[in-house]
């Protein structure tokens, strides 16, 4: 009897058909995830939901919420989350979100760490729901939750001051703005607001990580100091990025001082380098984001009015005020070296 072998060519358009059949199984695997998380979200809310009622109406104590935690981790062994901590949180979860409606359209999107989180951080019910609807709308991880949560997101995410809409085609420049905000909190970089611009730059680069999480979804990192030669003039662009979503460059600029209307000339003049030298015809408008320490938004708006290149101009946070007062002065710094300085002088 001849074994049967299989034959080793592959047929025109296999590569096409296995990567179709590929993406169907990831939507597939994605959309089976996702059904199993929304069922998980909904049965403890449900469960939260029952320990609710019995509490208002018979009166059930801490001590019932360890009973039946240990009565349901018997009778389900195989399941995770039914410890009495967790219990409480899903009575929270009912209690915050008592509308089943509202849980199965919004909230049973989010997993369920994410709702932890809500929950933990959060004690205002209407905040609660902006972080949640804000987390299913750009797919936020539980750190960038927990980064917005902590640098107060929801009262300023607002978009930075630009000229996009006199510079950008019509629909183009709502985009470009929503890439934006004002002002970014930087306080990861542990620097106070003396830091010297190279020393800002270089911190932003050092934690990437974070410096993205805070820019926002869709940004990917180019490089740092990016040279340009122009004519055997040479130039170096502070950061520069690129959105992956809208498909533009976008050049970042740091002043370390109050906003000065003649930076706009330099970052507008990085602006249309990188857009000449670098963009290519499936590519977006790049656009420039000038960061300052501070800003007066009436100089700001004039200011931008008579630039023709797309950029937006947004203030940063670095350490909240009252660490900052805490930190000793340079003087203070100076004062304690000269210090040591003379007692481990030897005596004359």
């Amino acid at each position: 009897m001849v074994a049967m072998t299989r034959s080793t060519a592959i047929p025109s358009g296999y590569a096409a058909a296995l990567a179709e059949l590929k993406q169907q199984v990831r939507n597939a695997r994605f959309t089976a995830q996702r059904r199993v998380n929304s069922e998980l979200v909904r049965l403890y809310w449900g469960i939260g939901s029952t320990i609710l009622q019995r509490q208002e109406q018979e009166g059930w104590g801490t001590n019932v919420i360890g009973r039946l935690a240990d009565d349901l981790r018997a009778e389900f062994p195989d399941m995770t989350g039914f410890s009495s901590r967790n219990l409480a949180y899903m009575r929270a979860f009912a209690a915050a979100w008592s509308d089943g409606e509202v849980v199965q359209q919004v909230v049973a999107e989010l997993p369920w760490g994410h709702i932890t989180v809500l929950l933990n951080r959060l004690d205002d019910q209407e905040t609660r729901e902006w972080y949640a609807a804000q987390a299913v709308h750009h797919g936020w991880s539980r750190n960038v939750l927990e980064h917005h949560i902590r640098t107060d997101a929801h009262t300023r995410l607002q978009a930075a001051p630009s000229n996009f809409a006199a510079t950008l085609p019509a629909g183009e420049s709502d985009l470009a703005q929503q890439i934006t905000k004002d002002p970014y909190v930087l306080d990861f970089l542990a620097l106070d607001g003396d830091a010297k611009e190279r020393h800002l730059e270089q911190a932003l680069v050092d934690r990437i990580i974070d410096t993205l999480r805070e820019l926002g979804e869709g940004f990917a990192f180019v490089g740092r100091q990016v040279h340009f030669d122009v004519d055997g003039d040479d130039f170096f662009v502070d950061l520069l990025f690129f959105h992956v979503e809208q498909l533009r460059y976008v050049v970042i600029e740091l002043k370390t001082g109050k906003f000065k209307p003649e930076y706009l000339g330099q970052l507008g003049f990085y602006v249309a380098l990188v857009d000449d030298k670098l963009r290519r015809s499936q590519h977006a408008d790049t656009v420039g984001l000038l960061l300052v320490a501070d800003k007066n938004d009436a100089v700001v708006r004039y200011s931008l009015g008579a630039h023709h290149t797309p950029i937006g101009v947004a203030s940063y946070d670095l350490l909240p005020p009252a660490i900052q007062a805490a930190l000793p002065s340079e003087a203070d710094l100076a004062q304690a070296l000269e210090a040591d300085t003379d007692d481990e002088a030897p005596a004359v």
